[in-house]
């Protein structure tokens, strides 16, 4: 079986402008942004040249970027040919989506015990960016805002490492199904509006409404 020769990115996706300072992460914020919209498609082979060319820039900073995506579990290095996006099961977005909750769930309930109320209404900028994005339909911004929400909830717990483990499943979490139609608005609507439940249960602190707000975003209620 012959592999699939390497695509070009012309009317691919729309070109993302990058900015000189800071190549190589304008260029990454670039790609994740066409992973997450479904514009950089699972299983197809990009080029570093031909996506350097697409974004004005050399392969160099493309190559950075798309190594760190390896990292990720985003994209696969084949050389001498560029890299391939990876595709992604429903099992294992299931999957993914079960960890974050064995993760996140009790790390908030627990801080759902000591955190002062004043505290969590402090997050309601985060959950209103994230609702912003949602009502513009656009899923790469929610999917950033969405990250923030959780880093900042997280974050009140002081433990870095455990806000890190917790970003990078957020990250791959949010790469779509190959197939799969891009995310409805009306989808990131209902997502967003968690955020807001969330909080004000919090707030409240009512812990049994904490834990199925939080149970029903990761879909394991």
């Amino acid at each position: 079986m012959h592999e699939a020769a390497p695509t070009g990115v012309k009317d691919l996706f729309p070109a993302r402008k990058v900015l000189r300072h800071s190549v190589r992460g304008q260029v990454l914020d670039a790609l994740r942004a066409a992973l997450v919209d479904g514009e950089l498609a699972p299983g197809e082979i990009y080029s570093g040249p031909a996506l350097g060319e697409r974004f004005g820039v050399s392969a160099t900073p493309v190559r950075e970027a798309m190594q760190q995506l390896a990292l990720e579990g985003a994209v696969e290095c084949l050389p001498n040919r560029g890299f391939r996006v990876l595709s992604r099961t429903p099992r294992a977005m299931a999957e993914l989506a079960e960890v974050r909750a064995l993760l996140e769930v009790p790390v908030v309930l627990r801080l759902a015990r000591t955190v002062p109320a004043q505290a969590w209404a402090e997050l309601r900028p985060a959950a209103a960016a994230a609702a912003e994005a949602a009502e513009a339909g656009d899923p790469a911004g929610y999917a950033d805002a969405d990250r923030a929400f959780h880093r900042e909830l997280l974050s009140l717990g002081g433990n870095e490492q455990l806000v890190s483990v917790a970003q990078g499943l957020h990250r791959r979490s949010q790469w779509p199904l190959p197939g799969v139609p891009r995310v409805r608005r009306a989808e990131l609507v209902a997502a967003a509006a968690e955020h807001t439940a969330l909080l004000e249960a919090l707030i409240a602190g009512d812990l049994p409404l904490v834990e199925q707000v939080l149970r029903s975003h990761f879909g394991t209620a």
